[in-house]
Protein backbone atom coordinates (compact mmCIF):
# COMPACT_ATOMS: atom_id res chain seq x y z
CA UNK A 1 0.00 0.00 0.00
CA UNK A 2 1.97 3.41 -0.85
CA UNK A 3 1.80 6.37 1.08
CA UNK A 4 -1.13 7.58 -0.72
CA UNK A 5 -3.85 4.86 -0.28
CA UNK A 6 -2.69 5.33 3.77
CA UNK A 7 -3.93 8.90 3.61
CA UNK A 8 -6.84 8.85 1.98
CA UNK A 9 -7.68 5.47 3.70
CA UNK A 10 -7.71 7.82 7.01
CA UNK A 11 -9.30 10.65 4.88
CA UNK A 12 -11.90 8.47 3.99
CA UNK A 13 -12.31 6.78 8.28
CA UNK A 14 -12.49 10.33 9.40
CA UNK A 15 -15.20 11.60 7.08
CA UNK A 16 -17.24 8.41 7.57
CA UNK A 17 -17.14 9.10 11.18
CA UNK A 18 -18.00 12.61 10.89
CA UNK A 19 -21.58 14.70 12.41
CA UNK A 20 -24.11 14.61 9.83
CA UNK A 21 -22.67 12.31 7.81
CA UNK A 22 -25.32 9.97 6.15
CA UNK A 23 -23.52 7.80 3.52
CA UNK A 24 -23.94 7.10 -0.52
CA UNK A 25 -27.55 5.96 0.40
CA UNK A 26 -28.47 9.12 2.24
CA UNK A 27 -27.57 11.38 0.14
CA UNK A 28 -29.78 9.74 -2.49
CA UNK A 29 -32.81 9.23 -0.23
CA UNK A 30 -31.83 13.45 0.42
CA UNK A 31 -32.11 14.39 -3.32
CA UNK A 32 -35.26 12.36 -3.89
CA UNK A 33 -37.08 14.06 -1.46
CA UNK A 34 -36.53 17.23 -3.90
CA UNK A 35 -36.61 19.75 -0.18
CA UNK A 36 -37.06 23.27 -0.79
CA UNK A 37 -35.15 25.70 0.32
CA UNK A 38 -36.37 29.54 1.15
CA UNK A 39 -38.48 30.51 -2.11
CA UNK A 40 -39.44 34.18 -2.65
CA UNK A 41 -43.14 35.20 -2.01
CA UNK A 42 -42.78 37.57 -4.93
CA UNK A 43 -43.95 34.81 -7.71
CA UNK A 44 -46.26 33.92 -5.62
CA UNK A 45 -50.09 34.39 -6.59
CA UNK A 46 -52.31 33.30 -9.05
CA UNK A 47 -52.24 33.50 -12.80
CA UNK A 48 -52.46 37.13 -13.39
CA UNK A 49 -50.65 38.10 -10.95
CA UNK A 50 -47.30 35.82 -12.12
CA UNK A 51 -47.86 36.87 -15.87
CA UNK A 52 -47.58 40.85 -14.61
CA UNK A 53 -44.68 40.02 -13.05
CA UNK A 54 -43.30 38.20 -15.34
CA UNK A 55 -43.97 41.72 -17.99
CA UNK A 56 -42.39 43.96 -15.45
CA UNK A 57 -39.03 41.89 -15.35
CA UNK A 58 -38.81 41.41 -18.86
CA UNK A 59 -38.95 45.35 -19.35
CA UNK A 60 -36.69 46.11 -16.37
CA UNK A 61 -34.35 43.95 -18.18
CA UNK A 62 -34.73 45.92 -21.60
CA UNK A 63 -36.70 43.40 -22.98
CA UNK A 64 -40.08 44.09 -24.15
CA UNK A 65 -43.52 42.19 -24.22
CA UNK A 66 -46.57 42.02 -26.19
CA UNK A 67 -49.49 40.35 -25.33
CA UNK A 68 -52.82 38.61 -27.88
CA UNK A 69 -55.61 36.87 -27.01
CA UNK A 70 -54.80 33.46 -28.76
CA UNK A 71 -52.01 32.00 -31.00
CA UNK A 72 -53.33 32.90 -34.27
CA UNK A 73 -52.61 36.56 -33.32
CA UNK A 74 -48.87 35.41 -33.07
CA UNK A 75 -48.41 36.24 -36.97
CA UNK A 76 -50.02 39.35 -37.35
CA UNK A 77 -48.14 40.98 -34.08
CA UNK A 78 -44.99 39.35 -35.18
CA UNK A 79 -45.09 41.60 -38.95
CA UNK A 80 -46.20 44.49 -36.48
CA UNK A 81 -42.87 44.01 -34.31
CA UNK A 82 -40.57 43.64 -36.82
CA UNK A 83 -42.20 46.77 -38.94
CA UNK A 84 -41.68 48.86 -35.68
CA UNK A 85 -38.36 48.01 -34.96
CA UNK A 86 -37.83 48.47 -38.83
CA UNK A 87 -36.20 44.88 -38.80
CA UNK A 88 -36.63 42.74 -42.94
CA UNK A 89 -39.69 41.08 -42.94
CA UNK A 90 -38.01 37.62 -42.55
CA UNK A 91 -38.43 35.16 -39.81
CA UNK A 92 -36.44 31.72 -39.05
CA UNK A 93 -39.02 29.48 -36.58
CA UNK A 94 -38.10 26.23 -34.49
CA UNK A 95 -39.58 22.98 -35.93
CA UNK A 96 -41.40 23.28 -33.10
CA UNK A 97 -46.01 21.73 -33.95
CA UNK A 98 -46.65 24.95 -31.82
CA UNK A 99 -45.17 27.15 -34.73
CA UNK A 100 -46.29 25.32 -37.29
CA UNK A 101 -49.33 25.82 -36.96
CA UNK A 102 -49.59 29.16 -36.75
CA UNK A 103 -51.56 31.30 -39.81
CA UNK A 104 -48.62 32.67 -41.30
CA UNK A 105 -50.39 32.51 -44.84
CA UNK A 106 -52.41 35.55 -42.98
CA UNK A 107 -49.34 37.59 -43.12
CA UNK A 108 -47.99 36.79 -46.74
CA UNK A 109 -45.02 39.60 -46.84
CA UNK A 110 -43.67 37.85 -43.61
CA UNK A 111 -40.86 35.32 -44.98
CA UNK A 112 -40.58 32.52 -42.86
CA UNK A 113 -37.89 29.66 -42.92
CA UNK A 114 -37.74 26.77 -40.36
CA UNK A 115 -34.35 25.26 -39.10
CA UNK A 116 -31.57 25.35 -36.62
CA UNK A 117 -30.04 28.75 -36.19
CA UNK A 118 -27.48 29.72 -38.17
CA UNK A 119 -25.02 33.20 -38.37
CA UNK A 120 -26.87 34.77 -41.23
CA UNK A 121 -30.37 34.47 -39.29
CA UNK A 122 -31.70 37.92 -38.19
CA UNK A 123 -34.85 37.02 -36.09
CA UNK A 124 -35.51 33.87 -34.52
CA UNK A 125 -38.63 32.55 -32.97
CA UNK A 126 -38.99 29.73 -30.39
CA UNK A 127 -41.27 28.54 -27.98
CA UNK A 128 -40.21 28.07 -24.48
CA UNK A 129 -40.31 25.33 -21.88
CA UNK A 130 -41.92 27.66 -19.30
CA UNK A 131 -41.12 31.17 -18.01
CA UNK A 132 -40.46 32.38 -14.34
CA UNK A 133 -42.13 35.00 -12.92
CA UNK A 134 -39.88 35.63 -10.10
CA UNK A 135 -36.96 36.95 -12.30
CA UNK A 136 -38.77 37.25 -15.86
CA UNK A 137 -36.45 34.55 -16.64
CA UNK A 138 -37.17 32.14 -20.15
CA UNK A 139 -36.42 28.39 -19.71
CA UNK A 140 -35.20 26.72 -22.66
CA UNK A 141 -34.55 23.30 -23.39
CA UNK A 142 -32.79 22.09 -26.41
CA UNK A 143 -34.31 18.96 -28.77
CA UNK A 144 -34.77 18.23 -32.37
CA UNK A 145 -38.28 20.52 -32.11
CA UNK A 146 -36.16 23.61 -30.25
CA UNK A 147 -32.66 23.76 -31.48
CA UNK A 148 -30.96 25.61 -29.04
CA UNK A 149 -29.12 28.26 -31.70
CA UNK A 150 -32.40 29.56 -32.36
CA UNK A 151 -32.01 31.20 -29.05
CA UNK A 152 -28.31 32.89 -29.33
CA UNK A 153 -27.29 33.07 -32.62
CA UNK A 154 -29.84 35.92 -34.10
CA UNK A 155 -29.70 39.42 -33.45
CA UNK A 156 -33.25 38.94 -32.50
CA UNK A 157 -35.21 36.38 -30.49
CA UNK A 158 -38.88 36.22 -30.17
CA UNK A 159 -40.63 34.09 -27.83
CA UNK A 160 -43.60 32.60 -27.56
CA UNK A 161 -44.84 31.93 -23.79
CA UNK A 162 -48.70 30.93 -23.08
CA UNK A 163 -50.09 32.06 -19.93
CA UNK A 164 -50.34 28.96 -18.73
CA UNK A 165 -46.61 28.15 -18.85
CA UNK A 166 -45.73 30.69 -16.34
CA UNK A 167 -44.85 29.56 -13.16
CA UNK A 168 -43.34 31.42 -10.08
CA UNK A 169 -40.19 29.98 -9.32
CA UNK A 170 -37.27 27.97 -10.38
CA UNK A 171 -38.55 25.32 -8.20
CA UNK A 172 -41.47 24.70 -10.23
CA UNK A 173 -39.26 24.90 -13.20
CA UNK A 174 -37.04 21.77 -12.63
CA UNK A 175 -40.72 20.15 -10.79
CA UNK A 176 -42.15 20.97 -14.69
CA UNK A 177 -38.99 19.04 -15.84
CA UNK A 178 -39.10 15.77 -13.78
CA UNK A 179 -42.30 15.49 -14.86
CA UNK A 180 -41.52 15.84 -18.67
CA UNK A 181 -38.14 14.12 -18.63
CA UNK A 182 -38.72 11.43 -16.02
CA UNK A 183 -36.88 11.09 -12.41
CA UNK A 184 -33.08 12.20 -13.06
CA UNK A 185 -33.30 13.22 -16.82
CA UNK A 186 -32.39 15.96 -18.09
CA UNK A 187 -32.18 17.63 -21.36
CA UNK A 188 -28.85 18.06 -22.97
CA UNK A 189 -28.90 21.80 -23.17
CA UNK A 190 -30.72 23.30 -20.37
CA UNK A 191 -30.86 27.43 -20.16
CA UNK A 192 -31.88 30.33 -18.75
CA UNK A 193 -32.69 33.31 -20.31
CA UNK A 194 -33.31 36.62 -18.51
CA UNK A 195 -33.14 40.12 -21.06
CA UNK A 196 -31.32 40.39 -24.05
CA UNK A 197 -27.52 39.49 -23.58
CA UNK A 198 -24.97 42.05 -22.45
CA UNK A 199 -21.87 42.66 -20.97
CA UNK A 200 -20.34 45.73 -19.02
CA UNK A 201 -16.26 44.19 -19.94
CA UNK A 202 -15.31 47.58 -21.32
CA UNK A 203 -15.12 49.80 -19.50
CA UNK A 204 -18.19 49.22 -17.33
CA UNK A 205 -20.29 50.26 -19.99
CA UNK A 206 -23.34 47.87 -20.49
CA UNK A 207 -23.41 46.76 -24.40
CA UNK A 208 -26.38 44.41 -25.33
CA UNK A 209 -25.94 41.98 -28.17
CA UNK A 210 -22.38 40.89 -26.64
CA UNK A 211 -22.72 36.69 -26.12
CA UNK A 212 -26.74 36.36 -28.06
CA UNK A 213 -29.30 38.33 -29.40
CA UNK A 214 -29.69 42.34 -28.03
CA UNK A 215 -33.36 42.03 -28.58
CA UNK A 216 -35.73 39.75 -26.99
CA UNK A 217 -39.72 40.36 -27.34
CA UNK A 218 -42.00 38.12 -25.72
CA UNK A 219 -45.67 37.48 -27.16
CA UNK A 220 -47.78 36.44 -24.39
CA UNK A 221 -50.51 34.09 -25.43
CA UNK A 222 -53.66 34.54 -23.13
CA UNK A 223 -54.76 30.86 -23.01
CA UNK A 224 -56.13 30.91 -19.63
CA UNK A 225 -58.37 33.84 -17.90
CA UNK A 226 -56.02 36.05 -16.11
Amino acid sequence: MSARDVILGKLRIRLAQGPGRVGAAGVTERIARHERGLVPARGQGDTAHRVALLEQQVQALAGTTQRVKSLDEIPAAIADYLRQQNLPPRLKRAPHPLLRDLPFERTPLLEVSEGRGEGSDLTSLTPVFCAVAETGTLVLQSSAQTPTTLAFLPDNHIAVVKASQVVASYEEAFDLTRQAQGEGRMPRSFNFVTGPSRTADIEQQIQLGAHGPRRLHIILVEDVPL
